[in-house]
């Protein structure tokens, strides 16, 4: 199911790095800035991871699902990075690449997978309560 471009594996790897490096960068004394960092190290390393799992997908419904995960990740990352430069935390300047990267007009990590005129049924599964028998 290996459907991604080839570079793709090293731009996500390259990404999270990136990522690594920025949150080393943050103030260690401002706690907003801390807790922000945490958040965006932890969803721009899960593009990555994501992408990795979409390669190995054994169904084209796997693929999509973890390409589908990447994507989310990459608007979570884009998200907690715009609060680090709104919050003052991080001057704009500094983050510039990666939100160039993260931006959804913009984001060349993953594209969007290709359902081939299919549209997906976003269904919330009604939940039934648990019988328990004493």
């Amino acid at each position: 199911m290996n459907d991604a471009p080839p570079d793709l594996k090293v731009r996500t790897k390259a990404f999270a790095l990136r990522v690594i490096r920025m949150y080393s960068k943050l103030p260690k004394n401002n706690i907003v800035a801390q807790v922000l960092g945490k958040q965006v190290l932890r969803s721009g390393a899960s593009v990555d991871a994501n992408q990795r799992e979409a390669s190995r997908a054994r169904s084209k419904a796997e693929f999509i699902s973890k390409t589908g995960d990447g994507l989310k990740e990459i608007e979570e990352t884009d998200y907690w990075l715009e609060l680090l430069v709104d919050s003052g935390c991080v001057p704009s300047e500094r983050m510039t690449e990666l939100l160039d990267e993260t931006s959804p007009s913009s984001s060349r990590l993953i594209k969007k997978p290709k359902l081939e005129g299919k549209t997906m049924s976003h269904r919330i599964p009604t939940l039934q309560p648990l019988a328990f028998s004493p």
